[in-house]
């Protein structure tokens, strides 16, 4: 039998199916590739004796012919996301070994599906960080080498690592300023953040709530249509989950393009970009005219104050979320010499650096005397950079843009300068603000062999046209190169 772990998930569910492998079989291959793999440091938890007890139910439940969308696939989990009876950290200290007693909408979704859960994979701090260097579980290396570590991205890096690397089917992940899309980028991998709401937020640690969104890391965009199908859905639990229907979007692969409006906002070329970020854009660009796309020239006036907007709203929502960490409830708890020294003992043991400083500077501008002038100025201009998706959408019907600005850069490069790795968000924080769809498509590699990613967004609610476009871009790129395997021991 071939190697299982080179499948696809579609190609691993057909397998299933079909009866030639089982699931034990297939979790099997993947725990070992998992054991093989921790130089990447991709898993904080891995669950490998759940794992195979998963899979000898799901293989029962196939035998008595009880079949879910996901049935017997060995997935991970970004360790964002609560599950029940198993440790969740969000890569902090301050949580220490809290073992919820409750799941996750989304990984409830997908365990009530068939999911065989893998572990619980590595993240920057609190989804706070561009690169996956701010966990206290230490950095994920990016499967991609060009002759030192470099950085999987993120704050998914660990969900894109994993995937990338053939230890898992697909995985969970977040995006809330491009979380998602930006490490996929990175890993030559496929990744979506839906329209804010498609996805429950409930039982995921919460970072900035207007902004945070659950989608999944894949191999292929079919494979990221399959998981997000089993992801979203209304949730009761969550007050911001829209009470919409879930189309077929693993259909929509493949359909044709013709007549589709593609725009290119042309506030996206910016000074200091890699050339062959430029090139690969406009490669991109004609791939979608060959295949019968209509190009359209658009202006997103306001994406230059995307960034300082994101750096305002995200810190102040993930200073108020982030309060409730502060040693009486559960977690961490460094004794002090009075109550207020213990709050501040246990935060400052408890919390990196990063997190500490979007903590300060969300804390300033919700202070009294600058609320104005920080706070509710960002949410103004927040506004108008979704008023110009609103007015681009009278023109076309999605946006191609690249994924980000650069490739995969060495470990620690960026580390210390914080507006540099906060760049890298700049093509995907849009989306986010203003609660739209986006994937990451890898497309070429760079010349040092490195990925490259060319990003679609769309309108709130139509992943449809998302998925269709981002298939037609995978199929013109015919992007199958792999990473080689270097660290298994």
């Amino acid at each position: 039998m071939s190697d299982l772990t080179k499948l696809t998930l579609a190609g691993a569910l057909d397998g299933m199916a079909s009866g030639e492998f089982s699931s034990v079989e297939l979790t099997d291959a993947h725990i070992d590739a998992c054991e093989a793999a921790s130089g990447l440091n991709a898993f904080i938890t891995p669950t490998f004796d759940l794992a195979r007890d998963q899979a000898k139910a799901s293989d029962a439940r196939r035998a008595s012919g009880t079949v879910g969308k996901l049935e017997g696939a060995p997935l991970g989990v970004k360790d964002l996301f609560c599950t029940e009876g198993v440790r969740t950290t969000a890569a902090s200290k301050i949580l220490g070994d809290f073992t919820p007693t409750y799941e996750s909408t989304v990984s409830a979704n997908m365990q009530a599906d068939g999911m065989v859960m893998l572990g619980k994979l590595n993240l920057d701090q609190f989804a706070m960080g561009s690169a996956n260097e701010t966990s206290c579980f230490g950095p994920v290396i990016n499967p991609w080498r060009n002759g030192e570590d470099l950085v999987p991205g993120g704050s998914s890096g660990g969900s894109a690592a994993a995937v990338a690397a053939d230890l898992c089917l697909g995985a969970t992940a977040t995006d809330t300023g491009g979380s998602i899309r930006q490490p996929a980028g990175f890993t030559g991998t496929v990744g979506i953040k839906p329209t804010y709401g498609r996805c429950s937020r409930y039982g995921i640690v919460a970072f900035a709530s207007s902004l945070d969104q659950a989608g999944p890391i894949a191999k292929t965009v079919e494979d990221a249509a399959i998981l997000l199908e089993s992801m979203a859905g209304y949730d009761p639990k969550d007050s911001t989950s829209i009470n919409a229907d879930v189309p077929d979007w693993r259909a929509c692969v493949g359909q044709s393009v013709k007549g589709l409006r593609v725009g290119v906002p042309r506030e996206y070329t910016m000074d200091g970009i890699p050339k062959e970020i430029d090139e690969v854009w406009a490669q991109g660009v004609e791939w979608m005219r060959d295949a019968g796309a209509e190009i359209v020239d658009v202006s997103l006036p306001h994406t230059k104050y995307a960034l300082p907007v994101y750096y305002v709203v995200a810190p102040a929502e993930a200073s108020s979320n982030l309060a409730r960490y502060d040693g009486m409830r559960y977690g961490l708890r460094v004794e002090g010499e009075d109550l207020a020294d213990t709050y501040e003992r246990t935060r400052m043991e408890g919390f990196g650096d990063e997190v500490r400083r979007r903590i300060m500077i969300g804390t300033y501008v919700l202070s009294a005397g600058y609320y104005d002038a920080y706070y509710l100025r960002a949410q103004k201009v927040r506004t108008k950079i979704a008023d110009d998706f609103r007015q681009a959408w009278e023109s076309c019907d999605v946006l191609l843009t690249p994924t980000a600005p650069s490739a995969a850069f060495p470990v620690g490069r960026k580390i210390n300068d914080p507006i540099q790795m906060y760049l890298n968000d700049v093509f995907t924080v849009t989306a986010n603000l203003a609660g739209l769809p986006g994937i990451s498509v890898p497309a070429a590699l760079d010349g040092n062999g490195l990925p490259l990613g060319l990003q679609v967004i769309g309108r709130a609610l139509d992943e449809s046209t998302v998925f269709k476009a981002a298939g037609a871009l995978e199929q013109a790129a015919g992007f199958t190169a792999k990473p080689e395997t270097w660290w298994k021991k």
